[in-house]
């Protein structure tokens, strides 16, 4: 465990040191290969490829930095661990959300979360700048208020309204991260949606 750990942190390390791009881009299914058989510089590059936004879906269900961050080691650890079950290296991204969900999942039956509002990606910010002087005011009182409603929802709605809306994942990518039917998935969104609209209005 510790040496997996490890692994996982000098690949945080080094991630700024190893931008995408320089060079040929390896498939998925040739770095998941190379990480099974033990070569690490493929596992960092798995982890440089898919560290941002996997650590923005932890943020956006948990709401704290620090907790997030503690939650994106745990789940490398555990994809490091188990590579030898990735099925379909093409979906190698919509696999570590799925571990990624479980992990947070974990975290909140276990009262990790904390009392902090969930916050969400610059996505979501819906007032022009440039529109009159006190723009700027409004936006980041409309945004709060945006994370507060989000932080509100349930989990189930919460997750699939971040990974619809901020991922722009399909019903079929978020089923395999859930586990949830569709028919859920498009019931809880639409609470989701009906929620923020009922709390946000004036």
């Amino acid at each position: 465990m510790l040496a997996e750990l490890q692994l996982v942190r000098r690949a945080d390390a080094k991630a700024s040191c190893r931008a995408a791009g320089a060079g040929g881009v390896e498939s998925a299914g040739t770095l998941v290969e190379r990480a099974r058989a033990g070569d690490s510089d493929a596992f960092q590059t798995i982890f440089n490829r898919h560290a941002r936004p996997v650590f923005g879906f932890i943020y956006n269900c948990i709401g704290n930095r620090d907790l997030a961050e503690e939650l994106l080691q745990e789940t490398f650890v555990r994809a490091y661990r188990r590579l030898d079950t990735v099925r379909d290296e093409a979906l190698l991204a919509t696999w570590l959300f799925g571990i990624a969900r479980n992990v947070v999942r974990e975290a909140i039956k276990e009262k990790y979360r904390c009392k902090r509002n969930v916050a969400l990606e610059s996505g979501l910010d819906v007032a022009d700048g440039a529109a009159r002087p006190d723009a700027a005011v409004i936006s980041a009182d409309l945004a709060a208020e945006m994370r507060r409603v989000l932080g509100a929802l349930k989990e189930d709605q919460r997750v699939v309204f971040v990974l619809k809306l901020l991922y722009d994942m399909s019903y079929e990518q978020i089923g395999r991260i859930t586990g949830s039917s569709i028919g859920k998935l498009k019931t809880d969104l639409h609470r989701a949606r009906l929620e923020m609209r009922r709390r946000l209005r004036p």
